[in-house]
């Protein structure tokens, strides 16, 4: 067996194998070991609060980052080939992003899935796309470890494929923070800058309130539930300003 931990030795519940036979069901996937599809939903904030005694998932993680990596690029490359480099690139980066992870995770169910730490919980977190897509990985890397290369390749382009055409149609989830930086660097030759404002909310629940720095010019603030969203959400902010202004002078 490849799995470097022994979590078959870890009893599951009849309710928890219905859940996970419901989730292979719905996702198109068939364990070997169920157990390895069991062991890509535990976060490790609820690992870290039993002491360790079930491991976590972010070695899944890891390993599935590459298979979607390698699955993705190789797809693009034979797909493509009278795109060059740099936008296989811009395309591959997009498309294994964590907003569009975390969009098909919800899609799957993986949020009803995952076992997490009561902190974590009670703060959202079934909710925040890093988790989401950290465990979409996860499932990536366990399907690999079960049924090999081939299998967990067709299952990562089942699902990459039409956020690559999404792409192409401009039509897919947007990377404002990378979209401002490129255009601002471009005219301006420096780089945003953001700005924390405040935190709100107790320890267990914080929201993030942010500006982003345009020159003098000041956009926001936007809120989310950690730093990383609200840079996202005040370089949405901006953009379309931009977007809007620059529509207004033609």
């Amino acid at each position: 067996m490849l799995f470097p931990v022994n979590a078959s030795k870890y009893a599951l519940t009849i309710e928890r194998k219905r859940m996970l036979y419901d989730f292979e069901h719905k996702a198109g996937l068939k364990f070997k070991d169920i157990n390895l599809l069991d062991c890509a939903f535990w976060h490790r904030s609820s690992t870290n609060e039993n002491h360790n005694k079930h491991p976590n998932n972010e070695r899944l993680e890891f390993l599935g980052d590459a298979v979607l990596g390698m699955a993705t690029a190789s797809h693009l490359y034979q797909s493509m080939a009278d795109k060059p480099e740099g936008d296989l690139a811009k395309i591959k980066a997009v498309v294994v992003s964590e907003p569009v992870l975390s969009e098909i995770a919800l899609g799957l169910g993986i949020d009803k899935c995952l076992i997490l730490g009561k902190g974590e919980e009670q703060s959202g977190g079934r909710s925040k796309k890093a988790i989401l897509a950290d465990a979409m990985e996860a499932v990536i890397g366990a399907y690999y470890l079960d049924s090999g290369y081939t299998q967990a390749s067709a299952f990562v382009l089942k699902y990459i494929v039409p956020e690559i055409a999404k792409v192409l149609d401009n039509k897919h989830i947007r990377d404002f923070k990378t979209l401002l930086q490129e255009f601002y660097q471009k005219q301006y030759k420096t780089c945003p800058v953001y700005e924390l404002v405040k935190k709100t909310g107790p320890e267990h629940d914080r929201t993030f309130w942010v500006n982003v720095i345009l020159s003098d010019v000041v956009y926001g603030p936007a809120k989310g539930k950690n730093k990383k969203e609200a840079e996202q959400a005040a370089a949405k902010l901006a953009w379309q300003a931009i977007q809007n202004q620059t529509a207004g002078t033609k």
